[in-house]
């Protein structure tokens, strides 16, 4: 890949990188491990950013477990478009990405949530990645279980981890397939939002989440 990178700090980011694609211009935001022993890279779903729950709230935790954090945006979210392009550009995208992921020569793991979980487990054997971390994966369409993406799963041939909602309605953990054992978040919804009556909180509820990465991330580095 001839990919132009530009890098400057940014909020809660340690840095910012903007890397072209085939696809347009894509951005990662860092949160650098200052021990790092390896990097997770995760992508967003088809309806919001880099800015959601469980996404922050790994980028946030995982760096005090070792653990560099790569938040990617994919070209059309950079762009300011409102609608994801089709699979095909989505995974051209994230495979341009992977040089400048492992610049580090860390062990990458790839993952995302939802749309962007699908992406990383439909690439992930092309990527070298050490594993894939699919959270809120929408194993089917809301009420369509018979149109199941199981197949996208890299079932025995990557280690993967899957954190799912137990109120997802694309798919709870239950549905899955034998061979995949997903860790719930009780009462969350396909955004890892919990009800208020929920006991454990929205702050428990992220903190499951947060907990099974960094203890899965340990056995897979």
């Amino acid at each position: 890949m001839d990919a132009r990178t530009r890098t400057r700090t940014s909020g809660g980011a340690s840095r910012r990188q903007s890397v072209e694609t085939p696809a347009g211009e894509a951005r990662i935001s860092w949160w650098d491990a200052p021990d790092a022993g390896c990097v997770l890279a995760l992508g967003h779903g088809a309806g919001g950013g880099i800015e959601a729950r469980d996404l922050a709230a790994l980028a946030a935790a995982l760096p005090a477990n070792g653990v560099s954090v790569a938040l990617v945006e994919q070209p059309w979210r950079v762009a300011g478009r409102k609608l994801a392009p089709a699979p095909r550009t989505l995974d051209t995208a994230w495979r341009a990405l992977m040089p400048v992921l492992a610049e580090s020569g860390l062990p990458l793991v790839v993952g995302g949530r939802s749309a962007g979980a699908r992406v990383a487990c439909r690439t992930a054997l092309e990527t070298g990645a050490r594993g894939v971390v699919a959270l809120a994966f929408p194993l089917h369409p809301p009420g369509r279980p018979e149109r199941s993406r199981a197949d996208e799963l890299p079932l025995g041939q990557l280690p993967l981890l899957v954190v799912q909602g137990g109120r997802d309605p694309f798919g709870r953990p239950a549905e899955f397939p034998a061979g995949v054992r997903p860790v719930e978040v009780p009462e969350a919804d396909h955004s890892f939002a919990v009800p208020k009556r929920a006991v454990p909180g929205q702050e428990a509820a992220l903190t499951v989440l947060t907990d099974a990465v960094a203890d899965w991330l340990a056995t897979v580095r």
